[in-house]
């Protein structure tokens, strides 16, 4: 039986690098001719969109779902979605935002594939795949060659999920809704941090996602916390931005209590964007702020999913 186990938030029911200055030529007037800058990639209607860092210079990619961008800013990986489909259909996809061609990546033994993940160096990609009535952990190359289960599940109630490269590219994290995990490629575990012991009042569900810093030091995630809430329309608890200090293994908290915040992505190493939805509002919307600060700036409305290229 495929599963599809997705998390529902709301009514929806779900890093950066500085570059170095070489030319304009993939910012497709995005960029300033000065340099490229930062793109977001994006879900909305269901349809994979981009757009600057400003919000500036949408366009829209593809039908697809739980968008990465490519590190260069020249491609974004997604899941397709099937709507005709007799039983659920995902497979993985990469768009190439120059030409819009989309090639979809279908050397993998499930047809029930999402959530891919870049490595760093843009060649590679990480995502959770369906086989044997469980979640595994895959990787395959941006062209379809080299697929490898990198981390299986051990049983049916000890699936992982939400996979994130490490900065060294060389190691990965991973959560099982009760820690999380940075594991080498062979997929052995090298690192533990119990949930339990770092996130106060929270916990996590399998659509939280993970987001390490360029640095390497930090990792971005988003928590569900056990505090009342009267909001309407409104399916499970409140989510949290949190961030973790991954030497120390000390989280704290970054969204303040009554913001519901989730989805959060690095934009470099001090600042990331993140998504929120108010009260009285029918779609979340794109935000962006700075660790350390508790202001925010609204960039898009109607946004889910944001990834942020380097």
């Amino acid at each position: 039986m495929i599963q599809m186990d997705w998390p529902g938030r709301g009514v929806y029911g779900w890093r950066i690098m500085k570059l170095f200055v070489l030319s304009a030529v993939f910012c497709i007037g995005i960029g300033s001719a000065s340099g490229a800058t930062p793109r977001l990639a994006f879900e909305r209607d269901s349809t994979v969109w981009i757009s600057g860092l400003d919000g500036k210079g949408l366009k829209k990619i593809a039908r697809g779902a739980l968008p990465q961008i490519s590190p260069d800013g020249t491609r974004v990986a997604f899941n397709t979605i099937d709507p005709d489909a007799k039983s659920l259909a995902r497979h993985i996809a990469v768009a190439d935002i120059t030409s819009g061609k989309v090639t979809v990546l279908k050397q993998t033994p499930s047809d029930n594939c999402f959530g891919p993940a870049w490595s760093p160096d843009g060649t590679r990609l990480l995502f959770s795949i369906w086989l044997d009535n469980n979640w595994h952990l895959a990787a395959i190359n941006a062209d379809g060659s080299g697929y490898a289960v990198v981390k299986k599940s051990a049983g049916v109630s000890d699936s992982i999920y939400s996979p994130a490269w490490a900065a060294d590219g060389k190691s990965f994290f991973c959560h099982d809704l009760e820690a999380i995990y940075r594991c080498d490629l062979t997929g052995k575990v090298t690192k533990t941090w119990k949930l339990a012991d770092i996130l106060e009042h929270g916990g996590m569900n399998s659509g939280d996602r993970l987001s390490p810093s360029p640095d390497g030091t930090r990792l971005l995630m988003d928590a569900d916390m056990d505090e009342e809430h009267s909001r309407e329309n409104w399916d499970g608890p409140p989510p949290a931005v949190w961030s973790l200090d991954l030497e120390g293994g000390k989280a704290v908290r970054l969204s303040k209590t009554g913001l519901f915040a989730w989805d959060p992505a690095w934009i470099d190493d001090e600042e990331f964007v993140f998504i929120s939805q108010g009260s009285k509002e029918k779609t979340p919307s794109l935000y962006r702020r700075a660790v350390g600060s508790g202001g925010a700036k609204l960039v898009l409305k109607d946004v889910r999913t944001p990834s942020v290229s380097r």
